[in-house]
């Protein structure tokens, strides 16, 4: 058993209400900027719906992920070594510009210098590749305008598997909402498709990243992801993903996404794994083991000889500690009500999904019955509006007994809570029906419904005794023109690499500790806001002896 750490997410899409929120900051924080104006390391999608970029799930198109050979051996599905060499000056099984979307700005001149007229004056959009005037076709989040339509949802690509199980007419139709970012998968395609070793899994928590100055613009990795999560920059030249905000998580914060989500429903925290593993796992038969094996590889943090195990692979104690309270291990492997994003791609996603049950509870009371009530609501998941089916396909590759009993669960918690609510007396009935406790339905609630800052978020911070391996990390930094790859005062082009790890850690720990509340001194009366800061507060340090002296 080799343990390793890993930095995982899990969202409550019962919780997301399509805000988009997490989309824009992330889109400020780190892809606001020429280059990468069409790229959304974090976009929130309507389902059914195509998806971003336009149709990523159709694989015999995209060539993503990992495929099973008749040997029992994984394959990228793009092809070997010999076969991506062959094309490595032309890859086909690129999405194009109109997959993604053509981005644009307005021409905001126009208004401000029109003169006054008798017609109102109007900003034509205008491209950010081109200048030029253009047609807004189609952009990442523009299935919203189309949810549950059958105007797009019929090129779905879940949906054309299920052939005539779901219906688009309006009394039929259904949405809901899948936000998604960068899986940092355990058994990452697009790494192992990258020709210059650019792609590469962090080891001290699993975050997956672009080193800038290694990569030479080849875009197999975008042809060998799944998800298509990763970007090319057409200014640069460079591929760029998401990076799960790792200064940030340095810094024991959260990502941006998840920090400003307004549904508070993502999660983050730290797994333990056994790395030896992995490959087993991600090779196994039938896709419908895939999520249990992926399960069965995630490590219990209370397991002594786990813990054993951790300390002599060199994990912190705080780290081991923090995998014990965390809530990405609690709801995938504790409560197992979190489930993976197509496990079938066989990439071992660690970003996983609690499917939506909201729908049939708004059903059931507009058809006249107890809308809570336990009995209600299990007979009524196997004819939820959001087919089961679909949402085996997104999350257990097509395996509805999983996804059945994560429904089941949210919904025996929702009728026993209400019988707590209403000073009812709990028979157990509901809990018990689905292997739980009562006090284990309860402490869940707390976590799904009403956690607390510091339990949706159990993130340690890095060590000081890493803190020289993260300053020598190859240049990952690309948020300005002339960083490390994007060409300068080298010989072939490269510029000296920026400690972007150490020297954003810094700055992130800054921000954190700023928005701490500050222990007032004794005796203090009022405090002017406008003119109080933490160095106030402290009493002044006593004098040295040598200034005693003088």
């Amino acid at each position: 058993m080799r343990v390793m750490s890993q930095m995982g997410m899990v969202m409550n899409l019962d919780k997301c209400i399509g805000c988009h929120t997490c989309s824009v900051t992330c889109k400020q924080a780190w892809t606001n900027r020429t280059g990468v104006e069409y790229a959304w390391f974090n976009n929130v999608e309507t389902r059914p719906g195509l998806g971003y970029p336009r149709g990523y799930e159709d694989q015999e198109r995209w060539k993503g992920g990992w495929v099973r050979t008749k040997r029992g051996s994984l394959e990228l599905r793009g092809g070997g070594r010999l076969k991506r060499l062959l094309r490595i000056f032309s890859n086909p099984t690129l999405p194009g510009l109109s997959d993604y979307y053509e981005p644009w700005t307005y021409d905001y001149d126009v208004l401000l210098s029109a003169p006054a007229q008798a017609d109102v004056p109007v900003a034509r959009p205008k491209s950010l590749i081109t200048g030029e005037p253009m047609q807004i076709r189609w952009s990442a989040n523009w299935d919203d305008d189309l949810g549950g339509s059958p105007e797009n949802t019929r090129r779905d690509p879940i949906l054309r598997q299920m052939g005539d199980k779901v219906k688009l007419d309006f009394e039929h139709a259904f949405m809901f909402y899948v936000p998604r970012i960068c899986e940092h998968c355990l058994n990452p395609s697009c790494v192992a498709a990258c020709p210059s070793g650019a792609m590469y899994k962090r080891v001290e928590d699993g975050i997956v990243l672009v080193d800038q100055d290694a990569c030479r613009g080849w875009r197999m990795c975008i042809s060998g992801c799944p998800y298509k999560k990763v970007y090319f920059n057409h200014r640069t030249g460079k591929a760029e993903k998401c990076t799960f905000c790792y200064p940030r998580v340095e810094a024991g914060q959260p990502t941006i996404c998840a920090e400003t989500c307004v549904g508070r429903m993502r999660y983050v925290g730290l797994f333990l794994y056994d790395a030896d593993r992995v490959l087993e796992a991600a090779s196994v038969e039938d896709e419908h083991d895939l999520l249990e094996t992926q399960r069965s590889i995630i490590l219990d943090p209370e397991d002594p000889d786990v813990i054993a195990a951790a300390r002599a692979a060199g994990i912190a104690e705080d780290w081991i500690e923090a995998a014990q309270h965390s809530p990405v291990y609690a709801l995938t492997n504790r409560y197992r009500i979190a489930l993976p994003l197509h496990p079938e791609y066989r990439t071992m996603p660690m970003v996983w999904y609690i499917p939506p049950l909201s729908p049939v509870v708004d059903a059931l009371s507009g058809s006249g019955f107890d809308g809570e009530h336990q009995a209600s609501l299990f007979a009524a998941i196997d004819t939820l509006r959001i087919p089961i089916e679909y949402l085996a396909e997104l999350f257990t590759a097509g395996d509805p007994a999983p996804v059945v009993h994560s429904l089941k669960v949210l919904a025996a918690m929702r009728a026993h809570m209400r019988r707590a609510n209403l000073g009812q007396v709990a028979d157990g009935s509901a809990t018990a029906s689905v292997g739980f406790t009562p006090q284990a339905i309860e402490d869940l609630y707390r976590l799904l419904a009403v956690a607390k800052y510091e339990d949706r978020y159990v993130i340690p911070g890095a060590h000081v005794e890493t803190g020289r391996a993260l300053d020598e990390l190859p240049g990952v930094t690309f948020t300005y023109s002339g960083g490390p790859g994007t060409g300068g005062v080298g010989p072939f082009g490269e510029v000296p690499t920026t400690p972007v790890s150490v020297e954003n850690f810094m700055l992130a720990r800054q921000r954190s500790e700023a928005g701490r509340y500050a222990d007032l001194p004794e005796g203090r009366g009022a405090v002017e806001v406008r003119s109080w800061s933490d160095a106030a507060a402290e009493p002044a340090s006593p004098a040295s002896d040598e200034e005693t002296s003088k």
